[in-house]
């Protein structure tokens, strides 16, 4: 962008949090007390928490009179009356240190089921004592086997399989209740619950929470998760019934695209324990045994995660989970003993919820059917209230896209059939949707409805079903494609944080893909607070690791091929780092350590001479590969061996940020030998040579930092002329893409990485938009208006991978990234280009929320930025400033390199200049 000018300033606003000549004030005044009080990644007064070692988090509120902390004060009790003087659990007493986040619990050991209450309180800049905070709390669940008397419970539905569309065999759903009288009072009631399968679970026929299909999805072979619910308002003195339902879900029968994956070894089951405290101290424990009653009788007839659910309202049970219900007819469960070797723990996650409403948007006839379109693909299932007719059955179908005839397009859900049943058993509208199925679609159509009422849209609503997390930032910009590119995103992620990460949601398959999870990993924790979701997903994923260190290719891995591929397995040290990066918190690390290790000590006993002989999935899915092979043309030797060298210095990273000197070294070696290897291999004065010469070859090389300093010019002019030959278009598949951006930014490529990502034609981030795009696709030419859709079946157009490019719209275009792990030092450098004339994004990290907004505006470049209390920033704009008054808030900074770049306190600022 041509400078006009090098004239500067800077505008700090006094209204929210500046604070000037304070360091002289000597009147005893209040601090308001810290906010934001979380327990471990992030929790809020959770109840049946996993973590009896937690860590303690809080922010410090905008003030006028708080900039930083000095220190702290952390008081736990087990009695809200104990705080703050009279803590029995921990006094941390005052530590002089600005640490607010992830402080360790270091007190009394905490047991199963225990409440915890805890305060802090911090000192200021100026060593003043704020207010203690609003007491914070949370409730521990069972933590081991050895908490549960209760037995796994269940029918023997292997002598009732429902033949699905694919000839595989469906346990039917069952239903299961106990009856149990209270002659006390309760004072407090907890239900602690898990399946084998999925659940739905009421008493007195009360649901007892708006979970979708938990526990949710875990390497079932090795730990089950628990839930624990506060049931207390729905206990009577007197008859109680406890009813479930119960289906196979993700544990039994058909999960994967072949016959050899599915699993048929055990039926499902459930295990419940329902402990009460009575008002006169007495306890009682409701289990789930042989005393429980069930049947397979009931309305769910059918239900698969692929091909969806069948209802039967002629079998509905009026009253089946209450008291007004005779169960005579029922049979007796069958009830086993918990094994030890399957690790019972609390859910260390949120559940999927029902977390959007969407209207349909219109609707079309067509020859007795309806298609409702929705103009966004999602993730859930259909909510219907629809008139029908007696002995009528609504069929429900799905699909993500309409075929150009207008019929649906459905050959990309394979052999996922994604079609619901509803049978009638009285005249009137329905109100139903499905319990136990999944789907992703954007198109609704029904049949078998009644055709003498006038149709309309309100018939379907989509309910967008995802795990539950909050939005933790934004982005938004003066171009309409980009902004669409975000809400691609956005959606793309909503449909595919399913309890696990997986790969697409409509086909036969909704994997925790390894790969596709660690390329877009950064991007979603800008987008959503997912730090929960991914570390629980990281526990399944060392408890699927390899005896021999190898990283399955999905997780919970359900293929059991002992496969594993570079790229792939490499999340597992990816991912760690990346939230360490974006969080601050050192436990991921501790956590994930020795499964680091371990999976670099595989790359080593695959590789001779430091050359990998790994095999895999390469760049998978880049365009226009001239192999025509889906794996594309970079060399999967080159491959291996470049993400070898990138564990092994990851790891090195993680054991020095841990204090484990030894074990760095150790690694740290390592990649160096690797780096010398990949480069004497692989490249000759910065060009690829002996294998093919493609833009990921060199964007490995680059951004692994595997090149040698006098060869990264050579290197980057090699790059560019790849990208050139492709008339400045990427040629990067999964693996590759990623690093585009990241090496284009480092080496001053700007204007490029503009073209690339701004590009409207094949293949590009906004061809897929021009087609009409509401998430992002699998491939990058799924679909187009001239040729229709690609003709493979794998060929999904939910599909996040590609949206790994949010993260360079936070970082560079709206220009915030972390200098310090967990944003302790914030780098504020926006890098404005054409077309765009503004772009602003926001951020809640650790320490409170940053955001970052510009325009330009009659050659005026304007930036507001505000930086969250307990951190600071390093800012830096286009041009050069000739002087700026200096304050305690706004200090040029001494590394600046001729540019316009600050080191900034906690505020609101607007910086200005011509350019």
């Amino acid at each position: 962008m041509p400078k006009k000018s090098n004239l500067f300033y800077v505008v700090f606003s006094m209204s929210c949090f500046i604070v000037l000549g304070l360091s002289s004030y000597k009147e005893e005044q209040n601090i308001k007390a810290a906010e934001n009080l979380r327990v471990s990644e992030g929790f809020e007064n959770p109840l049946g928490f996993y973590d009896a070692t937690p860590t303690f988090s809080w922010k410090l509120p905008i003030s006028e009179r708080v900039l930083s902390q000095s220190a702290y004060q952390i008081v736990v009790a087990s009695s809200p009356d104990l705080l703050p003087n009279h803590a029995d659990l921990w006094d941390s007493s005052k530590q002089m240190t600005d640490q607010s986040v992830w402080v360790k619990y270091q007190g009394k050991p905490l047991q199963s089921r225990q409440n915890v209450y805890w305060q802090v309180k911090y000192w200021n800049q100026y060593e003043e004592a704020s207010k203690w905070s609003k007491v914070s709390h949370f409730e521990l669940g069972l933590l081991s086997n050895s908490d549960w008397k209760a037995k796994w419970i269940g029918l023997n539905t292997k002598k009732e399989k429902v033949m699905g569309s694919q000839d595989n065999i469906i346990h039917r759903p069952q239903y299961l209740r106990k009856g149990f009288e209270l002659s006390n009072e309760v004072a407090s009631a907890r239900l602690y619950i898990t399946a084998k399968g999925v659940f739905d679970v009421s008493i007195n026929g009360q649901d007892v929470s708006d979970d979708v299909m938990p526990p949710g999805y875990t390497p079932y072979q090795e730990r089950v998760e628990t839930i624990t619910y506060d049931v207390t308002d729905f206990i009577e003195s007197g008859q109680n019934v406890i009813g479930a339902e119960l289906a196979a879900g993700w544990h039994s029968g058909r999960l994967g695209w072949m016959k050899s994956y599915w699993s048929d070894t055990e039926t499902p089951k459930l295990l419940c324990q329902l402990e009460l405290t009575m008002t006169d101290g007495s306890k009682e424990m409701i289990l789930s045994d042989e005393t429980w009653k069930g049947t397979t009788k009931g309305p769910i007839r059918f239900s698969e995660i692929y091909d969806g659910e069948t209802y039967d309202a002629n079998f509905e049970m009026p009253d089946w989970n209450t008291n007004n219900f005779s169960d005579k007819t029922w049979e007796n469960v069958n009830a086993f003993p918990i094994v030890e070797s399957i690790r019972l723990e609390p859910k260390r996650h949120t559940t999927v919820k029902s977390k959007i409403e969407l209207p349909a948007k219109s609707m079309i006839k067509n020859d007795g059917t309806l298609i409702f379109d929705f103009e966004q693909n999602m993730v859930g299932v259909p909510l219907l209230k629809v008139p029908m007719k007696k002995g009528q059955t609504l069929k429900i179908r799905c699909a993500e896209k309409l075929s150009p005839d207008g019929t649906f397009y459905t050959e990309n859900y394979r052999s996922a059939e994604s079609t619901n049943h509803y049978t009638a058993s009285e005249d009137g509208i329905i109100d139903w949707m499905p319990k136990f199925t999944f789907h992703g679609f954007q198109y609704i159509e029904l049949s078998g409805f009644d055709t003498s009422v006038e149709p309309s849209t309100d018939w379907v609503t989509g309910m967008v079903q995802y795990s539950d997390f909050d939005e933790n930032g934004t982005f938004i910009s003066s171009h309409g494609k980009l902004n669409q590119l975000q809400s691609n995103i956005v959606w793309g992620l909503r449909g595919n944080f399913f309890d696990i990460p997986t790969d697409c949601p409509q086909r036969d398959e909704r994997m925790g893909w390894t790969a596709d999870a660690q390329v877009f990993a950064p991007a979603s924790i800008f987008n959503a607070d997912v730090y929960r979701f991914w570390a629980s997903w990281l526990q399944s994923v060392r408890e699927s690791q390899f005896e021999n260190g190898g990283i399955p290719w999905v997780v919970p891995d359900v293929l059991f091929n002992n496969k594993v591929s570079a790229g792939w397995g490499d999340a597992c040290t990816i991912i760690p780092w990346k939230i360490y990066l974006r969080t601050g918190d050192k436990t991921i690390l501790d956590d994930n350590f020795e499964m680091m290790k371990a999976w670099v000590d595989y790359h080593e006993s695959v590789s001779k001479n430091y050359i990998s002989k790994m095999g895999g999935f390469a760049d998978w899915l880049q365009p226009l590969p001239e192999n025509g092979d889906n794996k594309g043309d970079t060399s999967h030797s080159l491959i291996g061996t470049a993400f070898f060298a990138h564990s092994a210095r990851l790891t090195a990273k993680t054991a020095k940020a841990l204090g484990k000197i030894e074990a760095y070294e150790k690694y740290n070696a390592l990649y160096q030998n690797v780096a010398q290897a990949f480069e004497n291999h692989f490249f000759e004065n910065g060009k690829v040579k002996e294998v093919s010469e493609t833009q990921t070859s060199y964007l490995l090389g680059m951004a692994f930092d595997l090149i040698s300093e006098e060869n990264k010019a050579n290197a980057k002019k090699h790059l560019l002329e790849k990208i050139a030959e492709a008339d400045n278009h990427l040629r990067t598949g999964f693996l590759g893409t990623p690093l585009l951006y990241e090496v284009l930014d480092e080496t001053g490529e700007i204007d490029l990485m503009y073209q690339l990502l701004f590009n409207e034609t094949y293949p590009s981030w906004f061809y897929s938009i021009n087609q009409g795009a509401t998430t992002i696709w699998e491939r990058w030419n799924s679909y187009s208006k001239e040729e229709g859709f690609n003709p493979m079946k794998m060929n999904s157009l939910n599909h996040y991978a590609y949206g790994a490019v949010g993260e360079w719209m936070y970082e560079r275009i709206a220009g915030i990234a972390p200098l310090e792990a967990g944003y302790k030092t914030i780098r504020i450098a926006p890098e404005p280009r054409h077309p765009l004339t503004s772009a602003s994004a926001s951020l809640n990290t650790p320490y409170g929320k940053v955001s970052s907004s510009w325009e330009i505006k009659d050659g005026v470049f304007k930036l507001n930025t505000t930086i969250p209390p307990n951190s600071t920033a390093i800012v830096t704009l286009p041009g050069n400033a000739d002087a700026v008054e200096e304050s305690s808030q706004v200090k040029p900074s001494a590394n600046s390199n001729g540019k316009s770049e600050f080191v900034v306190q906690p505020g609101n600022y607007t910086f200005q200049s011509q350019l």
